[in-house]
């Protein structure tokens, strides 16, 4: 997949590991980076072209499908976190907001935008994913499965749009540096790493990035029997 002279959109692309996306598309020559927001006045950069989406409703998407449809690369990174439900107690509130966006929305966003890219040669798809795609989280159940839900996504993606000439790529890590993991004090990496693992991906057509030792090694335990390791 080549980067440079490229057109693509980053969903969610106006601080924390989006904004890195795209700070990294233009560092690698992108000739147009859309970054994808609720509030277009939330984007703090220039050189990139703010485009109103709510990944949540249907009539955002469509609109901005029709405003960038000159794209070649689609970033899926619009997230939250849903920790506001608990395992045991509370409403499943968060957890079904968690859902609405990390998995239909990027449900949503690749449906809109694979006959975009299928009409402009192909491309590539990539969904930011986590370690939580494979692991059971007692802390935030309904974050974990909204990824577990976006990695089953993920690889649907991947089988049926092979056939458009698609790349569908997994972005797999543990904890990273933003505003989503504020809360706790254990090691992450950069999002800058993130992103810049993810364009060497793009760059060399692989399906997958495994981005921290936390996220390599829980993806070689999945064969483990249950009980395994854990993290985020």
């Amino acid at each position: 997949m080549r980067i440079k002279g490229s057109v693509a959109l980053v969903t969610g692309g106006n601080r924390g590991i989006g904004r890195a996306f795209a700070r990294a598309l233009i560092d690698h020559g992108a000739a147009k980076v859309y970054v994808g927001v609720r509030d277009p006045a939330s984007v703090p950069d220039a050189d990139v072209v703010p485009v109103r989406l709510d990944v949540t409703d249907e009539a955002s998407v469509a609109a901005a499908a029709a405003a960038a449809g000159d794209v070649s690369i689609v970033i899926n990174n619009a997230g939250i976190g849903g920790a506001s439900t608990k395992l045991m107690e509370g409403a499943f509130d968060g957890a079904r907001q968690a859902m609405e966006v990390n998995y239909f929305g990027t449900w949503a966003v690749s449906r809109a935008f694979a006959p975009i890219l299928a009409r402009n040669g192909g491309g590539a798809l990539v969904n930011m994913l986590s370690v939580a795609s494979w692991v059971g989280q007692p802390q935030f159940p309904g974050y974990a499965a909204s990824k577990a839900a976006q990695w089953s996504l993920t690889d649907a993606l991947r089988k049926a749009l092979g056939e458009q000439g698609t790349l569908v790529v997994g972005v797999h890590a543990g904890f990273v540096d933003t505003d989503l993991s504020a809360w706790t004090d254990a090691p992450k990496i950069s999002a800058g790493t993130v992103a810049e693992l993810t364009m060497d991906a793009l760059i060399h057509d692989r399906f997958e990035v495994l981005a921290d030792e936390q996220s390599r090694s829980v993806k070689a335990a999945l064969s483990e029997p249950v009980g395994g390791p854990s993290g985020p």
